[in-house]
């Protein structure tokens, strides 16, 4: 990743430059910690990031430095994969979580921008959709899914212009929106891509959240991946502004192994390989586990007519 070429940008939902912008995190960089999962899913923390700062009006925290398009895009592409244990615990839980929204649209035709393996289009052919298509920058992640699941994949960064306007009933975008440059571009091309009546998804990392607020700089949402952090309000205001209607925005919680909530947790390496250890011996590396460690499921609709 290169940091040179970085250009101080507006808040990327009013797209303001806030006059009272506070510092929300000093730039916190180290080079030789960087590595080919820096820009992978469900990594080890490494508790890196870019300066970011906090819009007073959006009560979003973005990063005012961010690389370019094209770095990012690069980053993504290149970036390793080994998280597919996790993607499909992922998986059941945002199928769990969005239901009512679900049965509240026509189950025709699906996208995902961000799909990964494509698990979660498995589970909407499940629910009963009938036509599924995602969007991945990774190469490693694709590859690693089925033979079936990659032709429902194209591979590169989301550009709503690839696709036809008004030809998907459902669009998701899960832990993806802290990633890219302009989280409204995707919200307002998710818009123009649903028919009448359809719905945009995204689960998003909540700063304000109590667990976050307590582990601070060493929560996993501190991230180099990141270019912003929603709160409840903020990924709402980006939706509103976006044109979505029936907004809503709620905690969401996760559930994953015993391993892998170990590998998030802010200790020393040496304490949760030790962990890990007892966690095998015991038998319960594999134990599944509900928990809200601050994120927040967000739903909107278009109104239908438009």
């Amino acid at each position: 990743m290169q940091l040179d070429d970085r250009h101080h940008r507006p808040c990327p939902i009013c797209h303001r430059f806030p006059a009272h912008a506070k510092i929300f995190l000093e730039e916190r960089i180290d080079p030789e910690k960087l590595n080919e999962f820096s820009f992978s899913s469900r990594k080890e923390p490494e508790h890196l990031c870019y300066q970011m700062v906090r819009c007073p009006d959006c009560d979003l925290v973005y990063v005012d430095r961010p690389p370019s398009q094209g770095a990012l895009a690069n980053a993504y592409h290149t970036a390793d994969y080994d998280s597919s244990e996790e993607a499909n615990d992922a998986a059941s839980s945002y199928i769990r979580a969005f239901t009512p929204a679900l049965l509240r649209i026509h189950k025709g035709s699906a996208l995902e921008i961000g799909t990964g393996t494509g698990i979660f289009l498995e589970e909407l052919t499940r629910f009963g959709f009938g036509a599924v298509a995602g969007v991945e920058p990774s190469t490693a992640a694709i590859a690693a899914a089925p033979a079936h699941r990659r032709a429902w994949i194209r591979e590169g960064i989301f550009v709503g212009e690839d696709f036809p306007a008004a030809s998907f009933d459902l669009i998701c975008c899960f832990m993806t929106l802290e990633h890219v440059r302009d989280p409204l571009d995707i919200a307002e091309s998710a818009y123009r891509l649903l028919k009448p009546g359809g719905a945009f998804l995204t689960v998003t990392h909540d700063y304000r959240s109590s667990v976050n607020r307590l582990l601070g700089g060493r929560s996993p949402i501190i991230d180099i991946e990141h270019m912003q952090l929603f709160s409840g309000r903020s990924v709402s205001a980006l939706l509103e502004r976006a044109g979505y209607v029936q907004v809503e925005a709620a905690p969401f919680t996760n559930r994953y192994s015993l391993r892998y909530w170990n590998r998030l947790m802010p200790f020393p390496a040496s304490v949760k390989k030790s962990f890990n250890a007892i966690l095998s011996a015991v038998g319960l590396a594999q134990m599944k586990l509900s928990l809200n460690v601050g994120n927040s499921a967000a739903v909107g609709f278009k109104p239908d007519g438009q």
